[in-house]
């Protein structure tokens, strides 16, 4: 070895001196136990559902017009006058006016029938949402119970830290009593 490493090692045996008298060091414990520590946290939430409700369907009414009616009624009653003499010209009057009533109403509304068609149900989606309380489970640690030296020891970690547990080992001086 030349002089100039015999230097650099000397150098650094003296730097290390001071961590070889550290009253810490590293060591590893066997890992006995781990045991998640769970708890559960309330989460509401919406929950919704389709239904399906019968309703009756909308009627469609088709527009009618009286104009057919008043016109034919007028038309009618005209014609009824202009038949019989007497009593029997107020009657044939009066029934030409009921019948010119009627035939114009048909005119004037295509036939269409007065009454309305019947009414089917129909099916109708309907939604119905609530909100219910939902529980969910979150490991908040690890309770981890680990043998170092024939003692059991056990501490709260954020990890399940597997086989073997890495320990800060300090020493101190016992202090007199």
């Amino acid at each position: 070895m030349n002089m100039h490493t015999k230097l650099i090692v000397t150098a650094l045996g003296l730097c290390a001196l001071p961590f070889a008298q550290a009253s810490e060091f590293a060591d590893y414990g066997r890992v006995v136990r781990v045991q998640p520590r769970v708890e559960q946290v309330r989460q509401p939430r919406e929950e919704c559902r389709t239904e399906y409700v019968q309703v009756p369907a909308q009627a469609h009414q088709q527009d009618r017009s009286a104009g057919g009616a008043i016109i034919g009624g007028i038309a009618g009653a005209l014609l009824g006058n202009q038949v019989g003499g007497g009593s029997g010209r107020a009657v044939a009057t009066a029934a030409g006016a009921i019948a010119g009533a009627v035939v114009g109403d048909r005119v004037d509304n295509n036939g269409r029938a007065v009454q309305s068609q019947p009414q089917y149900p129909q099916e109708q989606a309907v939604r119905q949402c609530r909100m219910v309380d939902a529980y969910e489970s979150r490991t908040t640690g690890y309770d981890v119970t680990y043998d170092y030296r024939g003692q059991t020891y056990t501490s709260l970690m954020d990890r399940d830290p597997g086989q073997r547990i890495r320990l800060r080992v300090s020493v101190e001086p016992e202090r007199a009593q």
